[in-house]
């Protein structure tokens, strides 16, 4: 309720002239699918509110909770930007920065205000570290936490430094992000407001576990259109009946379905999407042909990434990683 209100107050900020900036943090990987939603979810509001986006890599995380060297965090930092640049964001109102890399000046000022105002004790208990934990987790949070404020990024918001930010983000990240809440009045900042997104289920079930170490429990954007199929087909865990005549008379359980709720993600069309839930919930539809219409709507996402990301130059991941100054982020 409260963040609802929040975000309401942000709105209302906006539709009274008041321009807000977006901050996303992107926890990256070898893959991008744990993020692909949303950093789509970034793209478009930052196309229908017209303002600036920040994106944070975080390679330092990385770093220090995958047991990574720095060099091979950056490279995968260096990457992951590549497939957020193909998403299709505006480079006029876009920042994206790794940490190793721009960390320093206002921005580490603020991570010291910030640690100044949370116990170990309190950080113990929000992120449940132990003893066996080696201190740069605990000194993590700060580092999440400061591009919630404007003043972290002068060459952006000079002069603006108590602009209210909105933080999309997946709601493991909560944690973060209430600890900066309760941080921003007692340095003299606006609360962040938050957008929260569900989990991306695995193709398995609510109760399996999508990643990289499972390469069937997902679809990735490195898949090919017959790994697409297959993994749909032998993978994706069905809420229809066992046979085509129990299916036919008691219809599929919609709540477990895999196939539809990959469908109420991807599938751009509603009116069709409701659709396929009627008659595949009627048993006038079989599972089969759901699985079908998703491989049709995944092989076009996955083709049009890879082909935009093909596109996308060493040149233009400069571009958007450069400290600069963006004059027309609000226009």
């Amino acid at each position: 309720m409260l963040e609802t209100v929040k975000c309401y107050i942000l709105f209302e900020e906006f539709s009274a002239g008041v321009y807000f900036p977006l901050h996303c943090w992107v926890r990256y990987c070898e893959g991008f699918e744990n993020n692909f939603l949303n950093i789509y979810i970034y793209r478009y509001l930052q196309d229908a509110f017209k303002v600036p986006l920040v994106i944070q890599l975080t390679d330092d995380e990385k770093c220090m909770w995958k047991n990574l060297s720095v060099e091979e965090s950056q490279r995968l930092a260096r990457e992951n930007a590549k497939d957020i640049i193909a998403c299709g964001f505006d480079v006029s109102r876009t920042f994206i920065f790794s940490d190793f890399d721009y960390v320093g000046g206002e921005f580490y000022k603020n991570m010291v205000r910030i640690a100044k105002c949370v116990t170990y004790n309190k950080v113990v208990g929000i992120f449940g570290f132990s003893g066996e934990d080696h201190i740069g987790k605990v000194s993590f949070p700060p580092v999440q936490a400061a591009p919630s404020f404007p003043s972290s990024f002068p060459h952006l918001f000079s002069g603006k430094e108590n602009l209210r930010c909105l933080i999309p983000c997946a709601i493991d990240q909560d944690p973060y992000f209430r600890m900066t809440r309760d941080v921003a009045p007692r340095i003299g900042y606006n609360k962040p407001s938050l957008i929260e997104s569900t989990f991306f289920p695995a193709l398995q079930g609510e109760g399996g576990k999508m990643g990289a170490s499972d390469p069937n429990s997902a679809i990735f954007v490195t898949d090919t259109a017959k790994e697409i199929k297959n993994k749909i087909n032998k993978f994706a865990f069905s809420g229809g009946k066992d046979t085509i005549e129990n299916q036919r008379k008691y219809g599929a359980d919609l709540e477990v379905d895999i196939p539809v709720k990959y469908l109420g993600f991807f599938l751009d069309d509603d009116v069709e999407l409701e659709h396929i839930r009627t008659e595949y919930g009627a048993g006038r539809m079989l599972t089969g042909e759901v699985k079908q219409r998703l491989i049709q709507v995944l092989t076009e996402v996955v083709e049009r990434h890879r082909k935009a990301r093909a596109a996308v130059t060493d040149e233009m991941v400069d571009a958007f990683m450069a400290v600069r100054p963006l004059p027309n982020m609000f226009s």
